[in-house]
C-alpha cells in the first residue's frame, strides 16, 4: 500500500495550482444540514432530498417547473419602478431600483409569463423575493393587473405564484392602491368565469395576503410556507395574548379553512394541470 504514502517531503503546491470545489456546486439544506449536489437538489424541485424542506426559489425556477419545456412568452418584461414619492431613506429610492436589478437581473418584483401547463394555455406571475423582499409596489400591482387582463383577452385560466414580504414603503400609498387594483382585476376575471388559482409560497405576508393571494377560486400553498398578514410580535402585542404555535404556517391554516390544498413541489405541476382540466371555466 506505499502507493498512498507521500515518499518525498516538502512537496508543497503554488497557490496558484491548487483546485478549489467551484461555488455553488453543493447545496446544504438550512433545516437537517444535510449537503447534496446542487443538481440532485434541482432534480427535487428545489425541496430537501432528506427532510423535504421547500427552499425559497424565484420566477425562473418555476417557470421551469410549470412551463412545459420551459417555453413561454413573457409579458411586459420592460416595466420597471418610477420614483413618484421622492423617497430617500438611507439612499434614494431609484439607486435601491438599480442596485437590485443588477443583482437580481430582474426589472421588478414580478415576471409574467403565457405558455402551456400540461398540454393547457394559461398566464402565470410569479413573484421574486429577492427583489426588495418581493415587496408590492406600483409596478408589481400592474403587471400583475395586465397579467389577469392577457389571461381576460386570451380566455385562459390565471395562476399566481405568491412570495413577498408585503407593500413598498419606499412607495407608501401607491404601494398600498394595488391591493384594490388587483383584486377589481380579478373581479373582472371571475366575472367572465375564468378560473383563477392563487400559489401561497414562504414567505407571504402583508397586503399580498390580504389581497390577491386569498383571492384564488383554489388556494394552494406549498409545505411549511410562512403566511400571514402582520408579523407574529405585531399580533402579540396588538392583541396582547400569545399565540398558537406555528399560527401562520401553511399546515395550521389549512386545517382552520384558509386553504384548499397544501401541494409538494414535486407534484404541484401536475396538481394544477389537473385542476385546469378539471375547471376549464367555472
Amino acid at each position: 500500500m506505499s502507493w498512498f504514502k507521500r515518499t518525498e517531503k516538502g512537496i508543497t503546491t503554488p497557490t496558484e495550482e491548487k483546485r478549489e470545489v467551484p461555488d455553488g456546486l453543493w447545496y446544504q439544506c438550512p433545516e437537517c444540514k444535510k449537503v447534496v449536489h446542487t443538481r440532485e437538489h434541482e432534480e427535487h424541485a428545489w425541496t430537501c432530498v432528506d427532510c423535504n424542506y421547500h427552499a425559497r426559489v424565484g420566477s425562473k425556477e418555476y417557470f421551469e417547473l410549470f412551463f412545459d419545456n420551459n417555453e413561454f412568452t413573457e409579458l411586459d418584461a420592460g416595466l420597471s419602478s418610477g420614483d413618484p414619492l421622492k423617497f430617500i431613506d438611507s439612499q434614494p429610492y431609484p439607486k435601491r431600483i438599480i442596485a437590485a436589478q443588477a443583482k437580481t437581473g430582474l426589472t421588478d418584483a414580478v415576471r409574467t409569463g403565457f405558455g402551456k401547463v400540461g398540454g393547457k394555455d394559461a398566464v402565470i406571475c410569479c413573484m421574486d423575493f429577492t427583489f426588495i423582499g418581493g415587496s408590492m409596489g406600483s409596478v408589481v400591482g400592474e403587471k400583475i393587473s395586465r397579467g389577469i387582463d392577457a389571461a381576460r383577452a386570451k380566455k385562459v385560466p390565471f395562476i399566481m405564484i405568491c412570495k413577498s414580504g408585503g407593500a413598498r414603503m419606499m412607495e407608501a400609498g401607491f404601494s398600498l392602491m394595488q391591493m384594490a387594483k388587483t383584486s377589481a382585476r380579478l373581479a373582472l376575471l371571475s366575472e367572465e368565469k375564468l378560473p383563477y388559482i392563487s400559489i401561497l409560497t414562504d414567505p407571504t405576508t402583508g397586503g399580498v395576503t390580504a389581497s390577491y393571494a386569498m383571492l384564488g377560486d383554489i388556494n394552494i400553498a406549498e409545505p411549511g410556507a410562512l403566511i400571514g398578514f402582520a408579523g407574529p410580535r405585531v399580533v402579540r402585542e396588538t392583541i396582547g395574548k400569545d399565540l398558537p404555535a406555528g399560527f401562520q404556517t401553511s399546515e395550521f391554516l389549512l386545517e382552520h379553512g384558509f386553504l384548499d390544498f397544501i401541494v409538494d413541489r414535486k407534484i404541484m405541476k401536475k396538481q394544477v394541470s389537473d385542476f385546469l382540466r378539471m375547471v376549464k371555466k367555472k
